[in-house]
């Protein structure tokens, strides 16, 4: 996931999520956390009860995410935010804890008496993530047109730039949908699944190897013992499920777009 992506997604939720923006660069974003972000992510209950019980003002906290260090030239301090880390992981919880699926329609101002038709579309965010004694995680973000089927790939910067709502525009009309979006969540999956057999699987092999030497390391130590205590067992058990190779497929977020 690369920094500009990270600095889109952060754009959005804390948007959705009603916290005001206070400074938007392109390499960092401060906000202002309502209360019930506050709540959610900044792990301060014991301040929240004296808060509640004493009737005192509340103070939701300001955070300030530097998204791409390296382009950073001003003197800001914050976190750094990258795939991985464990503010983001945390907000990817919170988008599912939330809801993970919306139904959102593009703001249009129209002043004419012609209705504008919106199209409809499903978005999904996948993360894949590849496991062995290393791990590598990857986002993917398609979108699919539930009139004519077009895949899009990158639908989360796309919706970036468009301007939502929860509740249609006045004078606009959504396109009933012609694939149903349990067919069309289906054929995303499969993209997936394409994208994934695709995939250069040399770290499931490498895998194996860095596994088999560990694996001759602990036969060696225990060459000519014939009674085995638990400990090699139980030291072969963690080191198989160390380097096991494995891959997961996990659904961020989502929902129903209707668009221009």
């Amino acid at each position: 996931m690369y920094p500009q992506q990270i600095h889109s997604y952060l754009r959005q939720f804390f948007h959705e999520n009603n916290c005001q923006i206070l400074n938007d660069n392109d390499h960092y974003i401060n906000v202002q956390l309502t209360i019930e972000m506050d709540k959610k992510i900044m792990n301060r209950p014991f301040y929240w009860k004296y808060i509640e019980s004493t009737d005192d003002e509340p103070s939701p906290a300001q955070l300030t995410f530097i998204t791409d260090k390296n382009r950073l030239v001003e003197d800001v301090k914050g976190e750094v935010v990258h795939f991985g880390s464990l503010r983001l992981s945390q907000l990817f919880q919170a988008t599912k804890e939330m809801g993970s699926f919306v139904q959102m329609h593009e703001r249009v101002e129209n002043k004419l008496e012609k209705k504008t038709i919106l199209t409809p579309w499903l978005g999904v965010n996948y993360k894949i993530s590849y496991y062995s004694d290393q791990t590598k995680e990857i986002l993917y973000s398609l979108g699919i047109n539930l009139m004519t089927g077009q895949v899009l790939e990158r639908f989360q910067e796309l919706l970036s730039g468009v301007d939502l709502d929860t509740t249609m525009s006045a004078n606009t009309y959504n396109l009933p949908y012609i694939i149903k979006p349990i067919r069309a969540l289906e054929r995303l999956d499969g993209i997936i699944d394409n994208i994934i057999q695709k995939e250069d699987h040399t770290w499931a092999e490498e895998a194996k190897l860095r596994w088999q030497k560990d694996r001759r390391v602990l036969e060696y130590f225990y060459e000519g013992v014939e009674n085995k205590p638990d400990c090699y067992e139980i030291e072969k058990e963690a080191m198989d499920q160390q380097f096991a190779a494995r891959i997961k497929i996990d659904i961020i977020n989502g929902g129903l777009f209707y668009l221009k």
